[in-house]
Parts: structure tokens; C-alpha cells; sequence
């Protein structure tokens, strides 16, 4: 017989295992898809009430005027762009292929160019309703998380826009979850080694297997740099992550040398996906482009010579020269001072959105009950959540360097992730619409310490209950400002006192 385990080996792997697998998810897994399934329905509908307004007398308003026409060529040609567009063709091919793909449904006209955009920005409603579960093991904190998120202005208007910014934020979301779904998994598979005794075989910890959701990530991240480069920011954020969460889990489950282990079992595999996946991903958005013969600079190393890329020959050489052509564009795209865009911004107005972007106005109009009325749609976070901004990364700071907690610096890392890279080079010209990809993340960094406002249910009845007031009346109030500002998130005629009452600082104007 085998004699059993010594009571101290026993409790050294129960301790190990808890470690690893921390608080359960919650058990209530059909009701947790019924209130995101209700929640997304309400986010849809409210995403796609009166889509097709407003329009500049039926053709696209604000930078819709590059992307709209550049997507309507797309279908045109089968998945290509064959107009350099006074070369402002400066963006990779997919959000593009994907506002086409509105067009094609409902044809040239506000629904269709703004079809896609509203329906990732309902579906990432669904999203972080699941992300903020899995982070919290909250069913209640995700449904908050949901509903903060339709009362974003910044998510709602830019559903609602054919511009691109909301689906580099929607594959960004998308990896986000991925990569959490990835580290749950990761250390289940640690828990089981522990379980059986087997974790300590090799000094390094054991191999994990196949990870199929960081290979998604890879894919996920792949797509998001297809619709812009900016989500090159995230995939090295990313990447980061994954390597911490491995070896913090492998350091849970009692390795020897977690970190060590975590070097020569899991960076190369991090590498591969977050590289090699990630760029072939990339690479399989230009499908229409690399098939075409007519599509913007196909054959430009053929015309102009190669350079640098005459090491590559055919199309990959000419997407290596496109993409230089490109890069040259955005760093050389700097303010002129004497040609200031009037809405430009610089990213330390960002987090509190100091400074917010005017996409339509049109001041003479009627249906307001007065003789002249007023419609617009102007990019404004909502105030109830982006005024705390500031005050939310410093808590999430606080938690994530003071008590490592993993949960905020997941969060607080994709945040700052589409943030901080914008600092690099302030004279490049920048606008307040660059932040859509936080927006998600602001959400997730204000429903955390909502949770500690919540408390546990062994807190207590009134405890519990006086924390449950709390976090209904924030929410009471996100609501409230949202609606207060849906007539200019949305492009309804209101009266020019309204107009004026909703500019709340000088900067607004």
C-alpha cells in the first residue's frame, strides 16, 4: 500500500492549489447569460436608435469622409482600395473591410456605413459584462460594468460613427478577455499538477499544454493592428502581462525557480503568439489588397524601386515600402501652428476629456418647439465616469503596486496602454477620439473598487446593504448625465439655451 502523504505535504499543496485557483466563479451560470443577454439587448438598442442620424445631407460627417468612400471602393473591387486618396490611404485594411460589409447590407447611406460600427459596440457591451464577471467572479459587478458602458458617450458615439476607432478598441476588448480566459486556464492546469503531485517533477514546473486562447489573443491583437497600428501599443502591453501572470502562477503553485521556469517554458510560446500569430493575423488582413493589381501602391517597389526591401520581392516588398511610405506620414503629421485643427488635443487632457471633438452642427433648424434649433453630435465622455479617471488610477496603482493585486494591473495596464504612448512624440497632431480603446478599461478600473464598495456577502446585511446603495445611486447618476447628454451624443434638435447648458467648461466650446 502506499503510505499517505504527510499531513504537512497536504496542506503545503491545499494552500498551493488555493492560491492558484483563488475565488471560484460564480455558480449562477444561467443566470449570469440571461442578464447579459438583456443587458446587450438593451446596449443594442440603444447603440442603434436612429443610426442613419445625422448625415451632411445624406453623405458622411467628420473624418467618416476618408473611411466611408474608402470602404465603399472596397466593395466596389472586391476587398481593395485603388484611390490613393491624396494619400490618406494611411490606415491598414480591416475596420475598412468591415464598415463595407455595412454598406453592402443597407448600401451607401448612414445605416450602412455605421452598421458594423454599432454592432461591435453592442457586442462589446456583451463583453465586458463577461470580462468584469470573470474579474470580480461577480455576476452583479459584471452587470454594472454592462450598464456603465452604454452610458459611455465616448463608446456610445463612436458606435455609432464609420470611423474606425471602435474596432481597434473591439479586438482590443476581445484579446483582453481572451488573455483572462488564457490565465484561469493556465493555472487549473498548475492546480491539477498540484493536485497529483507532479509539479515539482523538473526544478522549472511542468509544461502546460496547447494554450488555445493565447493563441487567440495573438490573432485578436493581429486584427486590432489591422484597423490601426496603435494596437501595437497593446500586443507589447499584452504580451507583458501574460508573461507576469505565468510566472506569478507558477511561483503559486510551489516551482522551484517560478520565474526561471516561466523564461524557458512560456516566453517562447508568448513570443510566438504574440508575434509570429499576431503578425501573420495582420498580414491576412490585406487579402484584398495582396489579390489585387490596381490596389494603392500593389506594385510599388516595381515603379520606384526598393531600397531597403529589395531583399523582399513582389507584393511583400511593396507592402514593406507602402507601410514605410506610411509611417512617414503619421510621424510627419505634426501641428502647424498656424493651421491649428480647432479640435485638437494632447493626451494629458484625455483622462478627464478636457477636451472633447465636435464631429456635427447645424444651427438652423426646427422641431425643437422654437423658431431656430440646434443639432449636433459632440464626442464627450461622460463626465460621471471620465471625471474619475485620475482618481481611479491612482487606487488601481495603489492596489497593483501596494497589494499586487493582478486584477488591476490587468487592467490598469491596458489603460494606460493606450495612453501612454501618445506622450512620445507631442507635436504629432492627436484628437480627443484616440481614446477609445480606454474607454472599456476606464469602465473595468471604476467597477474594482465599486466591488470593494459592494463588500462580501459574509460582511453583513447592513453592510452589504448600505454598500448596494451606494454603488445604485453612482449608477443612478452615470445614467442621469448620460441621458442629460444623449441630444448631443446623438444629433437631436434642442433649443440654443440647451445647446449652451450642455457645455459644461470652457474647453467644451
Amino acid at each position: 500500500m502506499t503510505p499517505d502523504p504527510a499531513p504537512r505535504q497536504v496542506d503545503d499543496a491545499a494552500l498551493a492549489r488555493e492560491r492558484l485557483l483563488g475565488k471560484p466563479m460564480p455558480a449562477d451560470r444561467l443566470r449570469a447569460w440571461l442578464v447579459t443577454a438583456v443587458i446587450g439587448l438593451i446596449g443594442g438598442f440603444v447603440r442603434f436608435q436612429n443610426l442613419g442620424n445625422p448625415t451632411d445631407n445624406g453623405t458622411p460627417v467628420f473624418d467618416e469622409k476618408h473611411y466611408v468612400p474608402q470602404a465603399w471602393q472596397m466593395l466596389r473591387n472586391g476587398g481593395f482600395e485603388d484611390n490613393p486618396a491624396y494619400e490618406l490611404t494611411v490606415h491598414p485594411p480591416l475596420g475598412k473591410t468591415m464598415i463595407a460589409i455595412g454598406e453592402w447590407l443597407f448600401g451607401y447611406n448612414g445605416w450602412g456605413w455605421r452598421f458594423t460600427a454599432a454592432l461591435c459596440g453592442a457586442l462589446m457591451i456583451v463583453m465586458i459584462i463577461r470580462i468584469a464577471r470573470r474579474l470580480t467572479r461577480s455576476t452583479l459587478l459584471g452587470a454594472v460594468a454592462g450598464v456603465l458602458l452604454i452610458a459611455d458617450g465616448v463608446s456610445h458615439l463612436q458606435s455609432r460613427m464609420g470611423m474606425l476607432d471602435i474596432f481597434l478598441a473591439f479586438f482590443v476588448l476581445a484579446a483582453f478577455g481572451s488573455m483572462l480566459i488564457d490565465r484561469d486556464q493556465v493555472r487549473t492546469r498548475l492546480a491539477i499538477a498540484v493536485s497529483e503531485g507532479w509539479i515539482n517533477d523538473s526544478q522549472y514546473g511542468p509544461r502546460v499544454g496547447v494554450r488555445w486562447f493565447r493563441l487567440l489573443t495573438g490573432v485578436l491583437l493581429g486584427l486590432a493592428c489591422g484597423v490601426k497600428w496603435s494596437g501595437l501599443y497593446f500586443v507589447a502591453a499584452f504580451g507583458l502581462l501574460t508573461v507576469l501572470f505565468d510566472a506569478t502562477a507558477r511561483r503559486s503553485a510551489g516551482v522551484r525557480h517560478p520565474w526561471l521556469g516561466s523564461l524557458l517554458r512560456d516566453v517562447l510560446p508568448a513570443a510566438w503568439a504574440f508575434l509570429g500569430v499576431m503578425f501573420l493575423a495582420y498580414l491576412s488582413t490585406w487579402w484584398g489588397w495582396f489579390g489585387s493589381e490596381t490596389g494603392v501602391d500593389r506594385h510599388l517597389v516595381e515603379t520606384t524601386g526598393g531600397g531597403f526591401f529589395d531583399v523582399v520581392q513582389g507584393a511583400m516588398a511593396s507592402l514593406g515600402k507602402y507601410t514605410e511610405h506610411v509611417l512617414t506620414f503619421h510621424s510627419n503629421l505634426v501641428t502647424d501652428p498656424a493651421k491649428q485643427h480647432p479640435w485638437e488635443s494632447k493626451p494629458w487632457t484625455w483622462p478627464m476629456g478636457l477636451r472633447p471633438m465636435l464631429y456635427y452642427y447645424e444651427g438652423n433648424l426646427t422641431g425643437c418647439g422654437e423658431a431656430r434649433c440646434v443639432a449636433a453630435t459632440m464626442l464627450i465622455g461622460t463626465p460621471a465616469l471620465w471625471w474619475l479617471a485620475l482618481p481611479m488610477l491612482a487606487w488601481g496603482l495603489w492596489r497593483m503596486i501596494g497589494r499586487l493585486d493582478w486584477r488591476y494591473a490587468a487592467v490598469i495596464v491596458a489603460y494606460l496602454a493606450g495612453l501612454l504612448p501618445w506622450f512620445i512624440n507631442l507635436d504629432r497632431q492627436m484628437y480627443f477620439f484616440y481614446v477609445t480603446p480606454m474607454a472599456a478599461f476606464l469602465v473595468l478600473g471604476l467597477v474594482l473598487p465599486l466591488g470593494h464598495l459592494l463588500g462580501r456577502a459574509r460582511d453583513g446585511a447592513e453592510r452589504r446593504g448600505t454598500g448596494l446603495l451606494v454603488v445604485a445611486l453612482y449608477i443612478g447618476l452615470v445614467v442621469a448625465n448620460f441621458v442629460w447628454l444623449w441630444p448631443i451624443l446623438n444629433g437631436d434638435p434642442i433649443t440654443e439655451s440647451r445647446w449652451q447648458a450642455e457645455l459644461w467648461l470652457p474647453s467644451w466650446r
